[in-house]
């Protein structure tokens, strides 16, 4: 005999949110909204780039500071071919010093990736930067012929294969665009907290040094050349901000000064 009461029947068990759902109360994504792991990088706030920091910058500036004063008066103490070497290691060691530190503390994600993309980056802009150039170089007052390497006896000088090509297309882009456009673009960068005036702003800062450095221990003979050093450095934070890669500024500055180096090289065979 079957029993029939009043009672009302028992609720149906509520669900427990699975780790995917999105979190109502605090508004959190579900999981499968978020960028892939692989594709994600410092940008989107990364732990292992916490020690970034003010403190970083400072060894940048104390790098730089030493570096570049040493570079200038081992340029000076020693004459020849030696002391432009020399003098280019240790400025180099002055860059490499807070690139160190910075590495040590962790290594931001997704800044050392390296995508076929990168490649197109790099010939793209580098191509189009030194164009653009030219252009400046004519406009502050150049005749616009092609530039061309000192001569010798008919030959080039001694060591003009490392001063002209090795230094300038495989050394530097790479030490340079780890200090400017990795350790202090993302500093700076976490610092002011993301968004879009974080990015402006480390955009600008790293251009700023960037120009500053080059000017002290190369020169610059007039405004064509600081604009286009501006337009170089900007550009090379620029890719870092919005791709997240550093490897893609490094192509962008190699792919610029071997377009030089190419142009300097046809001007002196023709010349």
């Amino acid at each position: 005999m079957v029993r029939v009461t009043d009672e009302p029947a028992a609720p149906a068990p509520t669900r427990r949110p699975s780790a995917g759902s999105r979190d109502g109360a605090r508004g959190r994504p579900r999981a499968d909204d978020r960028p892939a792991l692989g594709s994600r990088t410092w940008l989107e706030g990364s732990r292992t780039a916490r020690r970034w920091n003010v403190e970083l910058l400072g060894w940048v500036a104390i790098g730089l500071g030493v570096g570049t004063i040493g570079s200038i008066f081992v340029g000076r103490a020693v004459v020849g071919f030696a002391g432009v070497i020399l003098a280019d290691v240790v400025l180099w060691a002055g860059m490499l010093a807070p690139v160190v530190v910075a590495f040590t503390r962790g290594v931001p994600r997704g800044l050392l990736r390296i995508r076929a993309l990168d490649l197109l980056w790099a010939v793209g802009f580098g191509l189009v930067l030194r164009v653009v150039q030219g252009w400046l170089a004519v406009a502050a007052g150049d005749s616009g012929a092609l530039p061309t390497y000192p001569m010798i006896n008919g030959a080039l000088p001694d060591g003009w294969l490392f001063l002209s090509v090795i230094s300038p297309i495989v050394v530097a882009p790479v030490v340079e665009s780890l200090l400017f456009h990795g350790v202090i673009v993302v500093a700076v960068y976490r610092i002011a907290r993301r968004g879009l005036e974080g990015a402006l702003l480390a955009i600008v800062c790293s251009t700023a040094a960037f120009v500053a450095v080059h000017a002290i221990t190369v020169g610059i003979a007039d405004w064509g050349q600081t604009a286009a050093l501006a337009l170089v450095g900007a550009t090379c934070a620029g890719v870092v901000v919005l791709t997240g890669r550093v490897w893609t500024a490094v192509g962008v500055h190699a792919v610029y000064n071997a377009a030089g180096v190419a142009l300097a090289l046809a001007g002196t065979a023709l010349g």
